[in-house]
């Protein structure tokens, strides 16, 4: 399987399936000595892990992190860091009549026509559990944007018809939904509940939000920041859809609307005093926040009747068994900032060569 790996010089490559032994990631370009110990990944983690409430499958999974190389003393090495979560709840006979059929939402059919051969168990390859890895590599990615004063913060915006009105960053680890708005999260919980008694699921909406990012990273063409930012949010399982900015919205917008004015503070720095553009440019980083929003369809595993179709091209009628979330995106809030952790420090890091006055900086320092 090609694919399983991302990035340029901050390189990350997952591997493991659901129903394996185990999950995990390494992540090579990180530079040495940067604090960084079990626990530092170990708390990124259990923001994804399941069965913590109502709204999350109940597999229970411990998620404990085994850091393996690339650190010594509590600090990296340099080294590529390679890290592992063991399963130890897997309930792979929940899913024994799935290597006959399609399941509706799922990557069941494709995978056959792919490779001709599949892991059914729990969705292999192609489960939301694959996004420990990206975690586990997002927690480096964001302690080494916090040594830049550089900030990464996701939370739910929206649950189906219910969005946020409010702003209370507090708010976000308060509620298993990880909306900033208690009255939003409150509203949400009773939607999801009609859904829960319709054997139904719901989708929803993730904000990120960059801050302290300079102006000034990012390349012009084929790696534009906000379209490898696109690309990462939507290689997250269930996203079909990403927004930089004002998004759609400014398909409805004239040029006078929509154009952020600059200006020069007292101090002669140039700031935007409005953000449309969500804080790129010309696809590099305009030192504005950087705005995202990544739109998560429904989980396609419902416990209602639906129609599909066997191995033998017969249609039939299937009940999903198992485990699973009626709603992704509360778990989904850290796998964002981590893979949006992931795309800006490799971009800085591939940045560093825009100009020679670096290179300088770096070699000729006395």
């Amino acid at each position: 399987m090609a694919g399983s790996t991302y990035g340029t010089i901050f390189k990350i490559t997952t591997w493991g399936e659901s129903h394996g032994n185990g999950i995990g990631v390494v992540v090579d370009g990180c530079p040495a000595g940067l604090p960084l110990n079990r626990f530092d990944i170990q708390e990124f983690l259990d923001r994804r892990k399941p069965g913590q409430h109502r709204y999350s499958t109940q597999r229970k999974e411990g998620d404990k992190v085994e850091l393996l190389s690339g650190v010594y003393q509590d600090h990296t090495t340099g080294t590529p860091i390679s890290m592992m979560v063991r399963n130890t709840d897997q309930r792979s006979g929940d899913y024994g009549k799935i290597a006959e059929y399609y399941r509706p939402g799922h990557a069941d059919y494709t995978y056959d026509e792919k490779y001709g051969f599949r892991d059914y168990r729990g969705g292999g390859r192609s489960s939301g559990r694959e996004t420990i890895g990206r975690v586990a590599a997002g927690a480096i990615a964001s302690k080494l944007l916090a040594e830049l004063g550089i900030s990464v913060t996701a939370y739910v915006r929206s649950i189906g018809p219910v969005a946020i009105e409010t702003f209370d960053p507090e708010e976000i680890r308060k509620n298993p939904l990880c909306m900033p708005d208690a009255r939003a999260a409150a509203q949400a919980s009773e939607y999801l509940e009609k859904c829960l008694e319709e054997l139904n699921s719901s989708g929803g909406c993730v904000e990120c939000i960059v801050h302290g990012m300079p102006a000034g990273a990012g390349e012009p063409v084929f790696e534009k920041l906000d379209a490898n930012l696109a690309k990462a949010l939507m290689s997250i399982g269930a996203v079909k859809a990403v927004e930089v900015g004002d998004g759609a919205a400014v398909a409805a917008t004239t040029g006078i609307e929509n154009n952020d004015a600059f200006a020069a503070d007292a101090d002669g720095r140039i700031f935007k005093k409005t953000n449309h553009a969500g804080g790129t440019l010309g696809g590099i980083s305009d030192g504005s926040d950087i705005l995202l929003r990544a739109s998560f369809k429904p989980t396609p595993s419902i416990f209602s009747t639906q129609q599909t179709v066997n191995k033998d091209h017969e249609n039939i009628q299937i009940n999903i068994k198992g485990r699973h979330d009626p709603i992704i995106p509360p778990r989904a809030v850290v796998v964002v900032e981590s893979m949006t952790a992931i795309t800006l420090i490799d971009s800085l890091m591939t940045g560093m060569s825009a100009k020679l006055s670096n290179l300088k900086r770096i070699w000729m320092d006395d």
